[in-house]
């Protein structure tokens, strides 16, 4: 057919867009749903063919299309083959009309606007019908989770029993608002994200076919931005063609969708990783100008520190069909130099700065600040760096500053420590006025200490043999309210190293014990079993203290000077008893150490 006859035919029946014209019509034309065809392949291969499949996943990944495949299987009828069949390699009586829609006994429908009982009814009503020319009768509803509770409800039994002339074909996207009920009658398919590469040739396939010249850096980029789904993917390549009126570029998607080039991406991360903030700023603005929006630089560094640590962990990843070359090239260095400590401290800074710059009223601005704190983190030291450079200076300072009273920046490698600087670095050297690029080897230095070390370290051995040990502690690191609770409510059963089993009072706080654990573990720097035993117990220590104030008051009555005392000052009483220290010479010099309390009257008396 000559390009005339084509251009006729269009206009006789109007533009079809991509995402239809290319909709696959049978299962080996399906990307990326590998392991759902091979399910139903073998499922139909042996004749167990069930009453209601449930596919779910996000847009675009080809849950409609795979119902209607479905449908086509489960009616499939030829000269020679009349039985349900996955392999549709010859058109049957059915499948035309059920690709497009309109055969009477596949029945399509969308739940957003057919959400009440009402309507569930009529569908009901008529399952019970024979189907007209075909094998089943098939409903296919999408959107099935935006069905009403009662429209759910009135389904559940026609679903379990079905008539054996009917097959349920449900999708969704929100597989979590779909009742148990109804999942739990449904074999269930989870559709996968589409992989990028899959995407990208599969847009090169198409673009060979509506004879479209495109680059492979074009096609990239509409995969990345499909985020996995091939609708999507479809539906901007199919405005990419309009929008280039030709060859389909790299610059021609860049500019339709304001995204940020990637080379020049990679460049802004070189100068952030640098710590060249004026260059960083430079190279934003260049950006920008060019109509990437702030938000979607972020979004691209992002993406491409992302791919800089994925490289250091996966060797494969460079095969990605996706990634660019200066993504490969580039990223492989960046992997091998930069550490993961840096890699991880960039990511979160993007991502926190990517939600400030979403919501800021001066995006542009709120950006070149993200940058510039990215850039002047970036030739700081981690926590473990800075704890390990103030370990080795013995404590008597902190890290290290420029001449300007700032940090050191990587441009200054002889003012930078090791303490001060990453195990491994991009470093500029200046060379004719211009900075290079420089990999500095990894510092071999010994690991941190660990958190259990230093504890052991800092903590002194304690031996507790008691609670009033424990009470001791808590004295000591002046917990009150915990000595408070520990007196009143514990009473002791068994107390040994690392073990600790108690019974508590019917009014005891229900956390005591778990807080009695973190406490001991806190406070000795080792884990403690702490258990609660259906034994009585001892005495609580409130309960002892009480019972030895009780016995010292009573010997101090008992005492003759004492008594004398009582009996020759009516109304006094003992208040209090203070024993002094065996060495004093004062013993008895002062009348307050007695403890009483004087009648109020008058000293004549």
């Amino acid at each position: 057919m000559n390009d005339t006859a084509t251009d006729t035919k269009a206009s006789k029946t109007g533009y079809r867009v991509l995402a239809r014209k290319y909709r696959p019509s049978d299962f080996t034309a399906l990307v990326g749903q590998e392991p759902m065809v091979r399910t139903l392949t073998n499922a139909f291969e042996s004749g167990r063919i069930a009453q209601a499949w449930m596919l779910t996943g996000v847009r675009g990944v080809g849950k409609t299309t795979t119902a209607r495949i479905l449908a086509r299987a489960l009616n499939y009828k030829t000269d020679e083959i009349d039985q349900p069949s996955v392999d549709l390699s010859v058109p049957g009586e059915h499948c035309q009309a059920i690709l497009e829609g309109r055969h009477v006994d596949v029945i399509e429908m969308d739940a957003a606007s057919h959400t009440g009982v009402d309507n569930m009814r009529d569908i009901l009503e008529r399952v019970h019908y024979a189907p007209v020319s075909a094998r089943y009768k098939v409903y296919i509803i999408d959107e099935v989770h935006m069905l009403s509770g009662g429209a759910f409800n009135a389904m559940l039994k026609t679903l379990e029993e079905p008539p054996p002339h009917v097959k349920f074909i449900f999708a969704t996207t929100e597989i979590r608002k779909v009742p148990i009920t109804i999942l739990s009658r449904c074999q269930r398919f989870d559709l996968r994200r589409i992989d990028a590469s899959l995407i990208k040739q599969d847009l090169a396939r198409i673009g060979g076919l509506e004879g479209v010249e495109t680059e492979d850096d074009a096609l990239a980029m509409i995969a990345r931005a499909a985020e996995g789904s091939m609708r999507d993917a479809q539906s901007i390549f199919d405005q990419a063609i309009a929008h280039s009126s030709g060859k389909v570029t790299a610059q021609t998607v860049r500019d339709m969708l304001g995204l940020a080039d990637r080379a020049q991406i990679i460049d802004l991360f070189e100068h952030i990783m640098k710590g060249d903030t004026a260059a960083a700023l430079a190279q934003f603005r260049t950006l920008y100008d060019a109509g990437a929006e702030p938000a979607a630089v972020l979004t691209s560094l992002a993406e491409f520190c992302h791919l800089v640590t994925r490289l250091r962990f996966v060797s494969g990843a460079t095969d990605d069909a996706s990634l660019s070359e200066d993504e490969r090239t580039r990223g492989a260095e960046f992997s091998a130099a930069l550490s993961v400590r840096v890699l991880s401290r960039t990511w979160q800074m993007l991502l926190k700065g990517i939600t400030e710059v979403q919501g800021s009223t001066q995006p542009v601005s709120a950006a070149e600040m993200v940058l510039i704190r990215l850039a002047h983190a970036a030739d700081l030291p981690t926590l473990d760096e800075a704890l390990a450079g103030f370990d080795r200076s013995g404590g008597q300072g902190t890290a290290p500053q420029s001449s300007n009273g700032s940090a050191p920046r990587a441009s200054e490698p002889a003012a930078a420590p090791a303490s001060a600087v990453s195990a491994s670095r991009l470093s500029p050297q200046p060379a004719g006025g211009a900075q290079t690029m420089r990999l500095v080897e990894p510092r071999h230095e010994p690991e941190p200490a660990s958190a259990a070390e230093v504890r052991a370290e800092v903590i002194p051995h304690v031996e507790i043999k008691s609670l009033a040990d424990i009470a001791a502690l808590a004295d000591a690191n002046r917990d009150m309210q915990f000595k408070i609770l520990l007196k009143r409510y514990v009473r002791p059963v068994r107390i040994q190293t690392g073990k600790v089993e108690v019974s508590l009072t019917d009014d005891a706080p229900k956390l005591l014990l778990n807080d009695l654990s973190a406490r001991l573990k806190e406070w000795t720097g080792r884990n403690w079993i702490v258990s609660l035993s259906r034994e009585e117990g001892g005495q609580t220590l409130s309960e002892l203290e009480e019972q030895h104030r009780e016995n010292v008051l009573s010997d101090a009555r008992s005492d003759p000077a004492v008594a004398a005392i009582l009996s020759n000052f009516p109304g006094a009483k003992i208040i209090d008893v203070r024993i002094p220290d065996a060495g004093s010479d004062d013993v008895g010099a002062d009348l307050d150490d007695t403890g009483l309390e004087a009648p109020d009257e008058d000293d004549d008396n």
